[in-house]
């Protein structure tokens, strides 16, 4: 598994991070013992670098990751960076990044997971109706308290980082991007490269749409987010299922899935370092985890953005509900 150096925090993580939302309740059931195993094989293929949220399932997500890491985080805590967020109450309750609020997620996630820092903490998702001096100052505390290691953002755009790190540097951002949803080129990813901050991207793989599984006849269980989402449903939906059977006879050409050439097309865009991937069973983790190492050229990168030219774009699920 390659590895690179998360921005300016100096952690060496690999390059494909394992993510935990699809195992927070809002993607429907799943099997636990499958998804821990889906944990452990991941380790078993060199992921180092694992991410979840106490707003995955109220704390589940980060209580399943930290019995599927028990091991590690008892004999052998530095061979695994666990990242975790907060800032959002449960229940739809809506964003909170006071420094009350996120000094008792930190807490709860330490016990949820089951150690005594975490390495990298995020705010979840920006919070208007808080200072940004409040919520970089409450990070800057927590940090010194050893509590967690680096501060970082979700979902923040340049302006709001900017804000924060007048008071502390954003050490890491995490943002939506696969080819279907690229709106952090233009100004968000300038300013983490020219700031030297660590940029761990979510849905890759467009929440399964650029996996290959779907037709214009697939549903989703009720419980998922997806079954109220329009990217999922209609003439958006239909159009961009198109551009990816285009993209899988692309990838079919290099000998490689649509899945791993949509997470590979994201690793070589210029100031990204990670690719979250979700997975609930060991072969999807295995598939995922070999896009690393998929290396695409100038011309693959042309080709690639060639299909997806006539995209429809589209958006994802946020504390308030799903677009």
């Amino acid at each position: 598994m390659r590895t690179t150096s998360l921005g300016r925090t100096g952690l060496q993580v690999s390059r494909i991070a394992f993510g935990t939302w699809q195992l927070g309740g809002d993607w429907g059931g799943f099997d636990e013992d499958a998804a821990v195993a889906a944990i452990r094989h991941a380790r078993d293929l060199g992921i180092n670098f694992f991410d979840t949220a106490q707003g995955y399932g109220f704390g589940a997500s980060e209580r399943l990751l930290g019995k599927a890491l028990r091991h590690e985080i008892t004999s052998d805590r530095d061979s695994v960076v666990i990242a975790t967020k907060g800032g959002i109450r449960p229940n739809r309750g809506g964003r909170d990044a006071s420094a009350a609020y996120l000094r008792r997620g930190v807490e709860d996630s330490l016990r949820a997971l089951g150690v005594d820092t975490i390495d990298l903490y995020q705010v979840h998702w920006p919070d208007v109706t808080v200072p940004a001096e409040e919520t970089a100052s409450a990070l800057q505390e927590l940090v010194e308290a050893g509590k967690i290691r680096y501060a970082g953002v979700s979902n923040y755009d340049a302006k709001q980082m900017a804000e924060f790190s007048a008071i502390r540097p954003v050490d890491t951002l995490q943002p939506p991007y696969h080819l279907f949803r690229r709106g952090i080129e233009a100004e968000i990813l300038p300013y983490t490269i020219a700031h030297d901050i660590g940029v761990l991207v979510y849905s890759p793989l467009a929440s399964g749409l650029l996996t290959g599984r779907f037709d214009e006849n697939t549903t989703f269980e009720e419980t998922d987010w997806r079954s109220r989402a329009t990217a999922f449903t209609g003439e958006k939906f239909r159009r961009n299922l198109a551009i990816v059977r285009e993209l899988e006879e692309f990838a079919a050409e290099r000998g490689i899935s649509v899945s791993q050439l949509a997470i590979a097309w994201v690793l070589a865009q210029p100031g990204v370092h990670v690719a979250i991937v979700g997975a609930r069973s060991r072969i999807n983790i295995e598939s995922s985890a070999a896009a690393a190492d998929v290396q695409l050229n100038a011309q693959d990168l042309a080709r690639i953005n060639t299909i997806v030219a006539d995209a429809v774009p589209i958006e994802g699920a946020t504390p308030e509900g799903v677009l």
